[in-house]
């Protein structure tokens, strides 16, 4: 009896022992509650702009991070997506628009710095830097002095196939976006910088090249590929890989991962040439209203309950090692998500390029890649909407004519 007894408690003390090291987890992370009541009641509304599916929302049990949020400090979230960031960028330098939060890529941190388009952050307002952003994602070279930024997710770029339908040996590096074999099967990005950072790495240059020559032959190489694209998409790669409407597609790691979930079939590999490698960043305008209360959202974001739950939804590598201790251990030993470092050594990030480069880089996409979604029928269209627009000019110059002759007349 004495040994079962004994057995018992020693049984009773472990259990106790895990419940309270979970609960001293657990409440070592716990809220600053006087530091996030100090805009309760004053009736603050912020704006933020970030990426598409790219926070934990509620959905699937999930944290509902905006709503946390708004409960926790009374701040009111509006909360808008983009696409791409040279639509960021766009929507920012013309004026239509005005936010307190944004998160762009690392590359468009520097550019918008460099514009005069960023505020410099009050670190006394987000101790979470200090405290959990892991060093490595310190100072880095698009931030150098971190006067605009604190890292939000990072990850890489890959191909994305479904295995049903890709053979094997065709795998491996970027000309799988090119293989004829699957022509109108395949997806591109939709924004310039991406496309043709893979077109430079495929042709076995720089992804941050400014030489006129490599960028024009990276624009051949994408116009190219035009004949096999089935579309150039962003969000919408979600619906056409995963209901096979597309089989292979280049895009980020942490959407793979989402993507897999839901179609088993989805397979990610990084191409031998080498991928960019990127950190999202948190920003604030230069233009902001509420610069304090948008500096508690991006502390918020630094949380790590907070942060390891919005990369458990969204399946993009948290720069905050608390927060990878707290997500679902088989993201956290992903190697998609956090590859090895022989991985790692093959990979460029990008840098902010110089406005020439960027606006012969545009004109190239614009004019030489993207025109190839213009097919016959257009020009068909085009040429008889000309046609009849030139038929009315020289009717009204008849009528006009006939009408002076009248007048002369009388």
């Amino acid at each position: 009896m004495k040994k079962i007894i004994s057995v018992f408690l020693v049984v009773l003390l472990f259990v106790c022992t895990l419940s309270v090291s979970a609960f001293a987890e657990e409440d070592a992370y716990a809220y600053d509650m006087e530091y996030y009541s100090k805009f309760k009641g004053q009736n603050v509304t912020i704006y933020v702009y970030n990426w598409g599916e790219y926070i934990s929302d509620g959905s699937d049990d999930s944290m509902d991070v905006v709503k946390e949020f708004e409960a926790l400090t009374g701040i009111n979230v509006e909360y808008t997506t983009f696409d791409s960031n040279e639509s960021l960028f766009a929507k920012l330098k013309s004026g239509s628009a005005s936010y307190d939060v944004i998160i762009p890529s690392d590359y468009m941190v520097s550019r918008l710095a460099d514009n005069g388009m960023l505020a410099k952050l009050d670190y006394a307002n987000i101790p979470n830097f200090d405290r959990y952003i892991d060093a490595e994602f310190k100072n880095p070279e698009y931030d150098a002095a971190n006067e605009y930024s604190v890292p939000y997710m990072w990850g890489t770029v890959g191909v994305i196939y479904n295995t049903k339908y890709v053979d094997e040996a065709d795998i491996g590096s970027w000309d799988l976006l090119w293989n004829e074999k699957y022509a109108g099967k395949i997806l591109m990005f939709d924004n310039s910088r991406d496309a043709f950072a893979i077109a430079l790495s495929k042709l076995g240059y720089s992804m941050n090249t400014t030489d006129a020559e490599e960028l024009k032959a990276a624009a051949a190489e994408l116009a190219k590929q035009g004949s096999v694209v089935q579309a150039y998409v962003m969000d919408q790669i979600f619906d056409k890989m995963v209901e096979e409407n597309a089989y292979v597609a280049p895009y980020y790691a942490g959407d793979y991962l989402t993507m897999a979930e839901d179609n088993e079939d989805l397979a990610f590999y990084i191409p031998k040439e080498g991928t960019n490698l990127f950190t999202d960043a948190m920003c604030i305008p230069s233009t902001c209203q509420n610069k304090a209360a948008a500096e508690m959202f991006i502390n918020f974001m630094c949380e790590p309950t907070v942060s390891a739950a919005n990369t458990d939804y969204i399946c993009y590598s948290t720069p905050i090692s608390a927060a990878k201790e707290l997500i679902d251990p088989e993201m956290a030993e992903s190697e998609i998500a956090y590859p090895s470092a022989e991985v790692l050594a093959k990979t460029e990030r990008y840098k902010n390029l110089s406005d020439e480069a960027n606006q012969l880089m545009d004109d190239l996409w614009i004019s030489g890649v993207r025109t190839n979604e213009l097919t016959p029928g257009f020009w068909i269209s085009l040429g008889v909407i000309c046609v009849l627009a030139l038929a009315a000019v020289f009717r009204n110059m008849y009528v006009k004519k006939k009408r002076m002759e009248a007048r002369m007349k009388y």
